[in-house]
């Protein structure tokens, strides 16, 4: 039981430091445009073993949702309609290219509802997700009985093209 607190503890720590230095570093008009980087910090420091939380999938989801939020804004605004068709398209795109990792589900409507600019991929988006991906990398080196994170580089999210609910 003791462990397990102390893991607890540790788990908390670390994502606290890595959602503080994403804050802090990227210093977004609002804390909303990294929104999605809260549930990022969960899988990278609780469910770090699952695929959607390896670098191929934190990194491609979060880059690929937003740049689809930036250019569905870019090209159509922000009415409605624009909202569910860059999360439809979203989703498409990283499962064809296996890289899911859903909280970055939310970056399209996070990019369209923030009006963002390409510069928030690099800028917000980039900079936020590699902060966190830098402290789980160095937390879970450190750790108090977890296993080093990432388990897997280049380890695609869902593991096969077999996702249909049809198919067993």
């Amino acid at each position: 039981m003791k462990i397990l607190f102390l893991r607890l503890l540790w788990v908390l720590l670390g994502s606290t430091i890595a959602i503080s230095l994403a804050l802090w570093v990227t210093q977004a008009n609002s804390p909303l445009l990294l929104a999605s980087l809260g549930g990022t910090t969960l899988f990278l420091f609780v469910l770090s073993t699952a695929p959607a939380a390896q670098p191929r999938a934190v990194f491609g989801a979060h880059l690929i949702g937003a740049l689809i939020g930036i250019i569905a804004y870019q090209l159509f605004g922000d009415a409605f309609w624009v909202y569910v068709f860059a999360l439809v398209v979203t989703i498409g795109v990283l499962l064809l290219v296996r890289c899911v990792h859903p909280p970055a589900g939310a970056n399209p409507l996070i990019m369209i509802q923030a009006h963002a600019s390409f510069i928030h991929l690099g800028v917000t988006v980039l900079v936020g997700v590699s902060i966190i991906f830098a402290v789980a990398y160095i937390w879970s080196r450190l750790g108090i009985g977890s296993r080093k994170y990432p388990v897997s580089w280049n380890q695609p999210s869902p593991p096969s093209l077999n996702w249909s609910i049809w198919e067993r």
